[in-house]
């Protein structure tokens, strides 16, 4: 179980890594099996773990312990220099960075969807956790693709700020109190100002594309998941001023012929699917989304000219929970160092 074992979160003091060690408290783990590890800035830094206070330590080589499992909540270039030593000392690591995202030979995982790759892989090794658009749309689209088959699928996203991290999220702030006040403030987190504005991903844009580095990750990713590397998906990425929890709305063309009844009745039987109907459940928003474990599905259309295989839906998930650390944890509940999960 997961209460056993010896877990590391490293980048503990982000957004990722806090909400890592919340859902680490939720899930009944000991105090006294976490080990927490940042930059020098945050060395130092206490983590408040239910009635006990947690210690961030400096990463370094010398410092890496000895552990069951190490949730990376930090950046590429740390994932690519400290999760191999991680592992060579005997962790589990779950990357959510992209470092490893499209290695081959690293699985890339959403467990609702492939936790039989994790099967051919029953010593240390590195795992890497997909990008939240990415989880949030699988997650949501998996349960009509077992059972109608997939096509094509086309996305937008509506991005929130906390994606881009704390410093984000207080830009936000900022600027919203900043435009009521008649106050301008230049942008520092994003290329734009984010108060009261929408506007295209800040990710490069490949000039040969046009596709902005998220859209091209959900692609990838999706494709890689799936297993279907032929797969058309045609994403818009989007960000929004909002604190917490993307939305998206999905276009997916089906194999199968399928109605509305249909599509509706496999979302609500879906493990991470809490299906919206405006009745039993509440529309799906970011608000209802922010804190939740599922991914919230609403609003299912069929497009009348498809002959049955053309549906649109709406989609709404917590990205610092189901797109990152909750993701990153049920994979490690899943692995052979402890209990499988029930997800």
């Amino acid at each position: 179980m997961l209460d056993q074992l010896r877990i590391a979160v490293v980048g503990a003091s982000g957004a990722v890594g806090r909400e890592a060690i919340s859902i680490l408290r939720e899930r009944g783990v000991p105090a006294a099996k976490i080990t927490l590890f940042g930059s020098s800035r945050s060395a130092g830094e206490s983590v408040e773990y239910g009635s006990d206070r947690l210690v961030i330590r400096a990463l370094s080589e010398e410092s890496v312990p000895s552990c069951d499992v190490a949730l990376f909540c930090a950046d590429a270039d740390t994932a690519r220099e400290f999760a191999p030593i991680f592992v060579a000392r005997g962790a589990y690591v779950i990357d959510n960075s992209s470092a490893f995202r499209l290695d081959s030979a690293v699985p890339l995982i959403v467990p609702e969807i492939n936790t039989d790759q994790l099967h051919a892989n029953d010593s240390p090794c590195i795992i890497a956790n997909p990008n939240c658009s990415t989880i949030i749309m699988l997650t949501a689209l998996e349960p009509i693709r077992r059972a109608f088959g997939v096509r094509s699928v086309i996305v937008s996203t509506y991005q929130a700020v906390s994606g881009a991290g704390i410093a984000a999220i207080d830009e936000l702030r900022t600027q919203t109190r900043a435009v009521l006040d008649g106050i301008v403030i230049a942008p520092s987190v994003f290329p734009v100002s984010c108060g009261w504005n929408v506007f295209p991903h800040e990710s490069a844009i490949d000039p040969d594309t046009g596709l902005c580095g998220e859209e091209e990750k959900m692609i990838a990713e999706s494709r890689r998941i799936w297993d279907h590397h032929n797969l058309a998906i045609v994403p818009t990425c989007v960000r929004v001023p909002v604190m917490r929890a993307h939305s998206q709305s999905i276009t997916i063309e089906t194999d199968c012929r399928a109605t509305v009844a249909e599509i509706e009745h496999v979302l609500r039987d879906a493990p991470g699917v809490r299906f919206c109907d405006g009745v039993a459940h509440p529309l799906a928003t970011p608000i209802h989304a922010t804190g939740q474990d599922d991914v919230l599905v609403g609003r299912v259309r069929e497009d009348v000219t498809s002959n049955g295989r053309r549906f649109s839906l709406w989609v709404c998930g917590d990205q610092l929970r189901k797109g990152a650390a909750l993701n990153a944890v049920q994979i490690a509940e899943c692995l052979p160092v402890g209990a499988p999960a029930h997800v």
